[in-house]
């Protein structure tokens, strides 16, 4: 049966805002997962800001679980869309069900590795003797969640690529609802401390991977869960992989980043430097989450038209995305301009930590303005299928610029200097990024003039 979609008819800016607004602010609910747990942690008295810098060293974990959910989740939903565009709804819901079973097989394999392992991987990832229990604590019990976090996210995905934005959003709402409620029920009433927010997390997960689940065996959506598509093929494993590689190695470079960070934190600042960066992480996962959200709204818009070869759509999209994005950071950049100590202030009250905190947000955040152009850009290649030059772009700024920053500007300016990597990297990101995209626009405009539709430079994948 063939379904109408919206995605090749409707105007570019009501479907822009209509795929874009739920899923912003869906990462914005999101993103309070570990916010939430970092904010309640903090200001308990008998955890603060050990608990805090604990969980800093947990998140290069956090982050692995992350990329396997986009590896599957939006690899799968970028092909499912393009399938969808070329009225393969068949080979849609055969997609869908081998990234169910890849989500479920990897996090089950993950969770194993993670409990046999994780004490020598936290040592490894910069822990002191005096956080190590905290974030123990933490970590043993977040990786029995594993499995309902790749789902809930992974699907999650597919939910928006299949026409219901609106419920993709009320996946995140259900899950960070949840954690809000039970977090200061755990950690102050029943006096869990860090399991206490560790449990309060993956109740909240396994309840929205239950929900998220049901809607493709529900009435609501378009393509469906049948049990016939739960057997893997090994060329749409391969697609789905490809498709999903960028995302997953930005996750990765994003685990291997904060590894060395921390080491270089504890070097050059101590326990408190690692706490502060805890709460720039989560101050800059507030600041970018709706760009993660823009870029997942337009990512079935790019991807649907690209396959049903409508490229003045695909042009239309990605410029109003970019537009969208830079006005987003540039407003977050000034409010870490006006309220620096407001913000770090949410999670702990310590003067060493907001001390700290007032630095490292003017200095992390500096070009924060060009940020939204270098996500969208780079993503926007992943979603017209070249995984090649998305993998590259997306790997620039954690790869090739910061992570080298990170180890060599603290050696000649201490801890200011590795603050200062991060705006580095941003701007030879950006450039790098734009220098790839106003080339690709080019082939985009003379491909929409070419009636023989030529492949646009060199297709990557086989799609």
């Amino acid at each position: 049966m063939t379904h109408h979609n919206p995605l090749g008819t409707e105007k570019i800016s009501k479907l822009l805002i209509r795929f874009s607004i739920p899923a912003i602010v869906g990462m914005l609910v999101s993103a309070l997962y570990n916010i939430v747990d970092r904010i309640f942690i903090g200001n308990a008295a008998d955890i603060g800001k050990n608990g805090l810098a604990g969980i800093t060293i947990g998140f290069p974990l956090m982050l692995i679980t992350l990329a396997m959910g986009v590896l599957f989740g939006i690899g799968g939903a970028t092909l499912f869309s393009m399938r969808l565009g070329q009225k393969r709804e068949q080979e849609a819901e055969q997609v869908l069900g081998n990234a169910f079973i890849l989500l479920v097989l990897s996090g089950t394999v993950y969770m194993i590795f993670g409990q046999v392992f994780l004490e020598p991987l936290l040592k490894l990832f910069g822990a002191s003797e005096t956080v190590l229990p905290y974030s123990m604590d933490y970590m043993r019990i977040i990786f029995f969640g594993v499995v309902f976090q790749m789902l809930s996210m992974g699907l999650n995905h597919f939910i928006r690529a299949d026409g219901s934005p609106k419920i993709a959003m009320y996946t995140m709402f259900l899950g960070a609802g949840t954690n809000i409620i039970l977090d200061p029920l755990f950690i102050y009433v029943f006096k869990m401390g860090m399991g206490g927010a560790a449990w309060a997390t993956i109740i909240a997960q396994g309840i929205s991977a239950m929900w998220v689940v049901l809607y493709f065996f529900g009435k609501n959506s378009r393509m469906k869960f049948h049990l016939k598509n739960f057997v893997l093929s090994r060329s749409i494993v391969i697609k789905i992989m490809s498709l999903g590689l960028p995302g997953f190695l930005l996750q990765l470079a994003g685990s291997l980043l904060n590894t060395l960070l921390n080491r270089n934190l504890l070097m050059y600042g101590g326990d408190v430097a690692v706490s502060g960066m805890g709460v720039i992480n989560s101050i800059q996962t507030l600041l970018l989450m709706p760009i993660i959200g823009l870029n997942q709204g337009v990512q079935p818009l790019i991807s649907f038209n690209f396959g049903a070869e409508k490229y003045d759509r695909v042009k239309q999209a990605i410029k109003l995305a970019m537009i969208a994005a830079t006005a987003i950071v540039t407003f977050g950049f000034i409010i870490t301009r006006l309220f620096p100590r407001q913000l770090v202030s949410m999670f702990n009250q310590d003067p060493e930590l907001l001390a700290f905190g007032d630095m490292a947000i003017y200095s992390w955040f500096l070009m924060l303005p060009v940020v939204g152009f270098q996500i969208i850009g780079a993503n926007f290649f992943q979603a017209i299928g070249r995984s090649k030059s998305a993998m590259f772009l997306t790997l620039t700024r954690q790869i090739i610029f910061l992570i080298p920053a990170v180890l060599f500007f603290p050696q000649f300016w201490g801890i200011q200097g590795l603050l200062y990597a991060a705006p580095f990297a941003d701007v030879l990101s950006t450039l790098l990024t734009g220098t790839f995209f106003f080339m690709i626009m080019k082939d985009l405009t003379h491909l929409h003039h070419n009636t023989s539709k030529e492949p646009i430079i060199e297709t990557v994948i086989e799609v």
